[in-house]
């Protein structure tokens, strides 16, 4: 919330509230299909057992080798982004350091590796700590810019309508990645499937409500950070690095500005923590199927995926290292977000498949018709995230997803093994809701 709106405002223009609102009622009906899943099968991999259990391993391993990739590139991109916010802090406090960024990040990264290793209650609870306190000064934040900026009879209708300046609905469409983006991570709670107690009930709960939670809170706080730059003011939104420092200065004051920045750092933190949880238990999965041998051993003292765990931190420490010095944290979160979110988007489909054929073969059944709703909603952002072409490198994302999902193909060739392997259902909770 605290950087995702300017991304979707560079496509979607004023209208970002608006893909936010569809992006919302969109990522719901997803998350429906994800609910239903996870009634039936606790899974580490999470989308890779369900659509395992639909249509078969090789369309299972590449669903959880795309789930994999967008784990991998938003635990990076959001790590970068939490040395952002620190050095946003220090520059407005008035420290000059333009590499503070980088070893704030690196050590964000190792610790949020250290927590996802030695113990995943303690890891949600701190993921659940620093969300709700980045959160409330969010939305304190919103709150003060929606009564002491205009009156509230005054307040503009234009965030909620397409912009002609930035392709109407496609913009809208584009606009809508970037609200994946945000909301992507969800189905990261199925990944906890094995681990949870009661998770026929739990996960469902912990998918839909996160959704419809977050769902309304960035519709609000997108709207907010629209009409505090002004209606005329989306350039200066969307170019700067942390945009809601800039509205804290303006609206309250320097003091504000500088913990606000860092409570996004603090929950920055946390989506780390939880892409590294999540990027680890995915490796485990596949690695049960024959991936990586080293991977697929839980920890005997702390029942964690501990080697898959530090594999995967350790991939995604190494690509932010190589990569957002480049262009700075700001750039290499957004193309390394933008990238894993049209996997995200490959993989919703094809859970929305999976429950629309997977388990019953009637166009009359409801999941039919929510996962054929589900699979619609996700072809317009794609589709728009391809044409219009986007401006460089934008472009250039659909061809690293098409890249990584052929070298997913090519393992599935050189090593068959790789969907000869049950799904372990010794360790697994499988139930019907039938």
């Amino acid at each position: 919330m605290s950087f995702n709106v300017g991304l979707a405002a560079k496509m979607a223009g004023t209208a970002a509230p608006l893909a936010f609102a569809i992006g919302t009622v969109s990522m719901v009906v997803v998350g429906l299909s994800f609910a239903i899943w996870s009634r039936r099968l606790a899974h580490a991999g999470s989308a890779y057992g369900f659509v395992t259990q639909a249509f078969g391993k090789r369309w299972g391993f590449l669903a959880g080798w795309s789930l994999l990739l967008t784990y991998l590139t938003y635990g990076s991109g959001t790590g970068a982004l939490v040395g952002n916010f620190v050095q946003a802090a220090a520059r407005t406090y008035g420290y000059q350091e333009p590499r503070l960024w980088f070893g704030v990040s690196i050590a964000a990264i190792l610790i949020a590796i250290l927590l996802a290793y030695r113990d995943m209650r303690m890891a949600g609870r701190t993921m659940l700590i620093l969300e709700a306190g980045s959160l409330l000064a969010v939305v304190f934040l919103a709150v003060l810019i929606l009564t002491k900026g205009p009156p509230m009879s005054q307040l503009s209708w234009r965030p909620f309508v397409p912009s002609p300046d930035h392709h109407g609905w496609a913009g809208v469409g584009y606009g809508m990645v970037f609200a994946v983006m945000s909301f992507g991570g969800f189905e990261a709670a199925a990944t906890l499937g094995e681990e949870t107690n009661d998770p026929r009930r739990n996960i469902p709960v912990a998918l839909l409500g996160t959704l419809l939670g977050s769902g309304v809170l960035y519709v609000v706080i997108s709207y907010a950070q629209i009409i505090g730059f002004g209606l005329n003011g989306t350039d200066a939104l969307v170019n700067d690095p942390a945009p809601v420092g800039t509205l804290a200065v303006k609206y309250v004051s320097r003091g504000y500005a500088i913990a606000l920045d860092l409570a996004a750092a603090l929950g920055g933190f946390s989506c780390v923590l939880g892409a590294v949880s999540a990027s680890g238990r995915m490796l485990f999965a596949l690695s049960r199927a024959g991936l990586a041998p080293m991977a697929d051993r839980v920890h005997a003292r702390y029942g964690t995926p501990g080697n898959a765990t530090v594999i995967a931190g350790a991939i995604l420490l190494l690509a932010m290292m190589a990569w957002a010095p480049i262009g700075g944290p700001g750039a290499y979160y957004s193309s390394s977000g933008t990238v894993g979110t049209l996997a995200l988007i490959v993989v919703y489909m094809g859970v929305s498949l999976a429950e629309a054929f997977g388990t019953r073969k009637q166009w009359r059944n409801r999941g039919s018709v929510i996962g054929i709703t589900g699979v619609l909603l996700m072809l317009w952002p794609f589709y728009n995230s391809i044409y219009p072409v986007p401006a460089y490198p934008d472009n250039l994302w659909p061809f690293v997803l098409l890249a990584w999902l052929l070298c997913g193909a090519l393992l599935l060739w050189v090593r068959p093994a790789l969907v000869q392997a049950e799904l372990p259902t010794d360790i697994l909770r499988v139930e019907s809701t039938r």
